[in-house]
């Protein structure tokens, strides 16, 4: 799960947080002497405004519906100039409160936002290349700035330039507060473009000798000095990355204008993939840069189509099916300057692809397959088009990296899955991959439709069904990541979604979006009105919804927010509001991390925490997750499993998996089909500070005593119950043991169908000798520890419950993986630890800084270039930045382990012992069953010595070495920090290559 703080929210706390992250680069401006909004326009009519410059169209229609009404006759009412690089046109809209619109040039050339129409509300709107906004650019009249600009010193007027350099916006406002007069109503006037980077308008002060300013890109993003404004004096000042700059030179003065266009794109190539095509070109060049490309689509029956882009390839898809479609390309520069069009790229389309077939589960015992885990958003991109930002780009310092949160795809994972092959992982861990809702929602923990794949990971012919697909035809498996535990704040879609009260006055306009009746928010697509693809519309109301359940509808607290806004109850969704029906939700806050209000109260006030006990919910929650049993996947990793009662797991979660996977694809698919718990208990100890209904191994237990019927009275029993019992009074098992040097049938009778991440050996991986020791002290409390999933760091902690990427050295990261590899459980890797990825980086800071700096970077980057495996642990070919990747010394180790251990039984499904054994890390492991006797002999980086061990003959699996036992006795030297030995009886000898620790 995304780690939360062990604190409580209440609700102001929660509200101030909420706007924190929520908030833009900072909110609004001008807590006080603001004016209420008036209307830019009648309520009733939109001024809209076209950007020229990049289109140089000899003319420019506007071809409109108002929400609910006709479409103007083809091509539209034409427009008029405005000023500079602008052209507007005024509509009646009646009674309806937006419009539907499309421009084009007359004669059949058409912009229509990608096929998609664009969606105006009412007022002044914006639409420069693509991009909608809500302001006047050419506020003042007339071409810019006609007059001189004032001498410094000159009273009554500023002359303000500001710089979006950092930023990337395409528009810019100033919103302003003559010293004892108003504040503009909001988002201030238009600035207009001076140079590349520079924005600027000139203010008359009147007797006012300052003025306290902010700045805005017209869609709801504010710079005011973090929340502290700026102060401008009269003459000509500059404000650029926080600093104003008073009587400052012209910063375009000196600048030769840039009339210079850019190179003409060349190599312009389509490939077609169904009803797909895949535009590319190489870069062009310019003395300035080039800002983007305009590709121009003509065929079908759609008409002409230009798209802005800003990379040198396309995704078209959806296009018609057996249709010709021709593509040129022109590149734009920020000055505005374009190029001439490059050759014409033709395509013709084929059929549109069926609906990929459902797998089934591959349906091998798990403990074969080590597992590697990714942030499906931050490995591989292999497709931009999804690559999504939210609300937090720019504050987090994300947007000045070009570094969305939601980067990574399904795509790019189906197009690396011989790298996580070529390292000789058989299983892929990814995370939730249901749609999400939230201000930081990449990681896949803020549930919002639990029925519905997140738009932002899937791409046309790589859905998630083609990924679990296209990993089976690998021999891989899908470990799905699932959250039963808590949805988003916003509830979860087809249960239950609450609705917030706002209102779009002067204070919150820019926080609540303009409603939208025909807009189903996905993840994705961009919602026009708002220009936002985390558009929030539908969440909120300023009248009481039908059936509201929260206190105090709409009424004013005593409480503001940090801009000094006047706070309302039922404003942000909260647990102790009413807001939340008890019915589907909890509604308390958690006090205490290890009593039983952790299994009852909400974590965090961005999880809103589901009633399990509740039929509804529980149905929601099997009903949904059936859905990727069905896909295929081969396996559950359940995210905060310790906040949901063991009864409830154990009654109903449980059995529901094995039942459908049973229904679906078989007996041995569903005795195999593989669920782990992260039970987080992060500790040192055997139970989690005394308590056994919060320690990891409880999970794996069936219950031991009836109690009540009903869910709610059952998950108390049990716990009060267990309680007492106490830590001694606990089941053993002898399941991960030899007997002496044998193997036994395990006995799984009382196993819930729940195993777990090994959180002891987790903690403990500071040093591999500590969580050897650990984790065999545990070993008798689990019902069968060879399934725990062992790992040293993951998205969450590192050892000790350290925040960041273990950063112990090579030496030991590779001591660790040998004790991981060789021992009991199912060795797992987080995404990049195989070359020390971000190492001692903070996992995890939220949007507070930047992903690139933190331990859930973008890996793609080390990806870069072709890799082929056809077999686990060897690549047959690897070009570009891959192939340094695949050299490092960590690879050549976790490959070579990997072959090790996959050649030899008894180190994946075997149990073990340490009786008659000396040495730091030694052991003995064996697995029986029907044509299979394996045994080995394993020290790590220690010297041992193994006493009363069969007779016969020993091969070192490492060296190849050869020993034979008479005496029962073998000695071993110590083979070094990382290295390791393993003598299998009767075994193969040497497999693989030695490397810098197995030699």
């Amino acid at each position: 799960m995304k780690p939360t703080p062990r604190r409580l929210l209440r609700p102001l706390a929660a509200f101030t947080a909420a706007t924190g992250v929520l908030g833009l680069l900072t909110a609004l401006p001008g807590s006080t002497g603001i004016t209420p909004e008036p209307a830019a326009a009648s309520a009733t009519t939109a001024t809209v405004f076209y950007y020229t410059k990049t289109k140089n169209w000899a003319a420019y229609n506007l071809h409109y519906a108002p929400d609910g009404g006709s479409w103007t006759s083809v091509p539209g009412v034409q427009m008029e100039a405005a000023c500079t690089d602008w052209v507007r046109k005024t509509v009646d809209l009646g009674t309806a409160e937006g419009l539907q619109a499309t421009f084009n040039n007359g004669s059949g050339t058409w912009d229509n936002n990608a096929g998609k129409n664009y969606d105006l509300g009412t007022g002044d709107i914006t639409v420069k290349d693509g991009v909608v906004a809500h302001s006047d650019p050419c506020a003042g009249g007339g071409d810019p700035d006609p007059t001189p600009s004032p001498t410094p010193g000159d009273g009554g007027k500023a002359t303000v330039y500001y710089s979006t350099e950092a930023l990337g916006w395409t528009t810019a406002n100033i919103h302003y507060q003559p010293a004892g007069g108003s504040w503009t109503a909001v988002p201030g006037v238009g600035m207009r473009p001076a140079c590349a980077g520079w924005w600027k308008r000139e203010v008359d002060l009147g007797a006012a000798t300052t003025l306290k300013a902010a700045f805005n890109n017209g869609n709801g993003v504010w710079d005011n000095n973090r929340g502290a404004d700026y102060t401008i004096g009269t003459g000509l000042s500059t404000v650029k990355n926080n600093t104003v700059t008073g009587n400052a030179g012209d910063p375009c003065a000196g600048e030769v204008p840039d009339t210079q266009a850019p190179s003409v794109p060349s190599q312009v190539t389509a490939k077609v993939d169904g009803v797909s095509v895949v535009l590319t070109w190489e870069p062009s060049t310019d003395d300035k840069g080039v800002a983007k490309y305009q590709v121009t689509r003509t065929g079908g029956t759609r008409g002409t189509l230009v798209t802005d882009v800003g990379s040198t390839v396309l995704s078209d898809a959806n296009l018609e099916e057996r249709t010709t479609y021709t593509y040129t390309v022109k590149a734009v520069d920020a000055a505005g300057n374009v190029s001439a069009a490059s050759a014409a790229a033709t395509a013709t389309t084929g059929e549109k692809p069926p609906a990929p077939a459902p797998g089934k589960p591959l349906g091998t015992d798990p403990r074969k397959d080590p597992i590697y885990f990714v942030l499906t958003a931050r490995f591989h991109d292999g497709d931009s088009s999804n690559n999504r930002g939210g609300s937090q780009h720019v504050k987090s310092g994300n947007a000045a990296n070009n570094d969305p949160m939601f980067r990574g795809d399904f795509k790019g994972l189906i197009q690396k899955l011989d790298y996580i092959k070529g390292l000789g992982f058989s299983a892929v861990w990814v995370t939730p991959v249901v749609l999400n809702r939230s201000d930081y929602d990449y990681h896949g923990y803020h549930g919002y439709d639990f029925y519905k794949v997140d738009a932002r990971l899937e791409s046309a012919g790589a859905s998630y069904q083609d990924l679990i697909n296209a990993a089976h035809a690998k021999g891989m498996k899908i470990y799905q990541d699932v959250v039963y535990n808590h949805s988003s704040r916003w509830g979860a879609k087809g249960l239950f979604t609450p609705k917030t009260y706002g209102v779009r006055d002067s204070q919150w306009s820019w926080f609540y979006d303009e409603p939208n009746s025909s807009f189903e928010y996905d993840g994705l697509t961009v919602e026009p009105k708002s220009g936002k693809s985390y558009y929030n519309g539908d969440l909120w109301s300023t009248a009481e919804p039908t059936g509201n359940t929260c206190v105090d509808w709409g009424k004013p607290t005593q409480y503001t927010s940090p801009e000094g806004y006047r706070i309302y109850n039922c404003q942000w969704p909260s647990p102790t509001s009413g807001m939340f029906p008890k019915a589907f939700y909890h509604q308390c806050w958690i006090g205490n991390w290890e009593g039983e209000d952790s299994r009852s109260c909400w974590l965090h006030d961005d999880l809103a925490d589901f009633d399990t006990e509740s039929a509804p919910v529980q149905n929601y929650l099997i009903g949904a997750y059936n859905k990727y049993i069905d896909m295929g996947v081969d396996g559950f990793r359940v995210d905060t499993a310790v906040h949901v009662p063991r009864t409830t797991w154990n009654r109903r979660f449980l059995p529901a998996v094995q039942e459908r996977v049973t229904q679906q694809h078989g007996a041995e698919a569903a005795k195999n089909f593989f669920v782990f718990g992260e039970v987080a208990a992060f500790v040192n100890d055997k139970w989690n500070r005394g308590s056994v209904n919060h320690s990891a191994q409880f999970f794996t237990w069936k219950e031991r005593k009836e109690y009540a019927a009903d869910d709610a009275k059952a998950a108390l029993e049990m716990y009060d119950y267990e309680q007492q019992q106490g830590t001694g009074n606990q089941p053993t098992s002898t399941n991960a043991f030899l007997n002496g040097n044998s193997y036994h049938a395990p006995d799984h009778s009382r196993f819930s169908g729940m195993n777990v991440i090994d959180m002891r050996m987790h903690m403990n991986f500071g040093d591999a000798h500590n969580a050897f020791s650990n984790g065999k002290d545990s070993d008798d409390s689990y019902n069968d520890a060879t399934y725990n999933v062992v790992y040293v760091d993951s998205h969450d902690y590192g050892p000790n419950k350290s925040s960041e990427r273990y950063s112990g050295g090579t030496d030991a990261w590779a001591e660790n993986m040998s004790l991981m590899w060789t021992f009991r459980g199912i060795p797992t890797l987080y995404y990049g630890s195989e070359i020390e990825f971000q190492k001692g980086k903070k996992i995890d800071c939220g949007p507070t800084c930047p992903l690139a700096t933190t331990g859930r970077a973008y890996y793609g980057d080390h990806l870069q270039g072709d890799v082929r495996a056809s077999e686990f642990g060897k690549v047959d070919s690897a070009t570009g930045e891959v192939a340094n990747t695949l050299s490092q010394p960590l690879v050549k180790h976790v490959q070579r382990l990997n072959e090790i251990r996959r050649a030899v039984p008894a180190l994946q499904m075997g149990q073990y012992s340490t009786e008659g054994i000396s040495g730091g890390m030694a052991f003995k492991r064996r697995y029986t069953s029907a044509g299979t006797d394996s045994f080995a002999l394993v020290t790590v980086t220690d010297g041992a010595t193994y006493t009363g061990i069969p007779n016969g003959t020993y091969k070192d699996a490492v060296t190849g070495d050869i020993r034979t036992v008479t005496d029962g006795r073998l000695t071993v030297a110590a083979p070094g920090k990382g290295n390791m030995r393993v003598y299998v009886l009767d075994g193969p000898g040497r497999i693989g290559t030695a490397g810098a620790y197995l030699k």
